[in-house]
């Protein structure tokens, strides 16, 4: 083996495990039980769900127990039915009564736990909910998710955020609510980011189409002068040739 194979080697291995460093650190953060979206309006109606993702590659998740935050009752929660799953959703007496269009609220779903189906190892299950009102006092909703194993592990997904910034080991799924508008602001930036991107995308392949063409005239041109150089040369080699006669 020579100094450039075994240099090549060793660089590759390095490569490798740097890559596998990087899966490894950025897997964790992409596994944890989630509300999707992560934002909604203040004050409004909205659908979200929680995505939930096996961890596991010898269990399946069985039950999902979702516990609301009981600081901010919320008058309306009704699940989507998820084909394979029982829904049961539990409601407790409110301290203090809601109005909701004219009408007092005196209890509120305080759990909902899915049930009876299977998240199997390296897939995902998201569970939707229609929740509301939502709280103009707040700027976000933390639920409490509870997920249980097949083979009786429980992982409880409670862990308030720390206050610099760090995530927790097991962060709970939190809805950030932000004022009115300003979610459809984000989406019109994000849309506005997506065009710039497709508009930089078709520039380059404009450019890359150009220099593709400009690649080809060079090649041809070249051709051209090399064949006319031939030329020249076969005709003063003929010229001699007849003298010499």
């Amino acid at each position: 083996m020579n100094a450039k194979t075994a240099r090549t080697r060793r660089l590759s291995a390095v490569a490798g495990l740097a890559a596998g460093a990087v899966l490894l650190l950025a897997g964790p953060a992409f596994a944890h039980v989630s509300v999707q979206p992560g934002t909604a309006e203040k004050g409004g109606y909205s659908t979200i769900a929680l995505k939930v993702p096996n961890e596991k590659d010898n269990a399946s998740t069985v039950k999902l127990e979702l516990n609301l935050d009981p600081k901010h009752p919320l008058a309306s929660v009704m699940p989507q039915p998820v084909p394979g799953w029982d829904i049961k959703v539990e409601k407790s007496r409110l301290d203090k009564p809601m109005q909701m269009h004219g009408k007092e609220i005196t209890e509120a779903v305080t759990k909902v736990t899915w049930s009876g189906g299977k998240i199997e190892p390296g897939q995902f299950q998201q569970f939707p909910l229609s929740v509301g009102q939502l709280p103009t006092d707040a700027d976000e909703l933390v639920f409490k998710a509870l997920q249980t194993y097949s083979d009786d592990d429980v992982v409880r997904w409670i862990d308030p955020s720390k206050p610099n910034g760090e995530e927790p080991e097991h962060p709970a799924p939190t809805l950030k609510l932000v004022a009115k508008g300003a979610s459809a602001d984000a989406k019109g930036a994000q849309k506005a980011d997506d065009k710039s991107d497709k508009g930089v995308k078709a520039e380059a392949s404009a450019e890359k189409e150009d220099g593709g063409s400009d690649t080809t005239a060079r090649v041809l041109g070249i051709a051209g002068i090399v064949v006319g150089a031939a030329g020249v040369a076969f005709g003063v080699l003929a010229g001699r040739r007849r003298s010499a006669a």
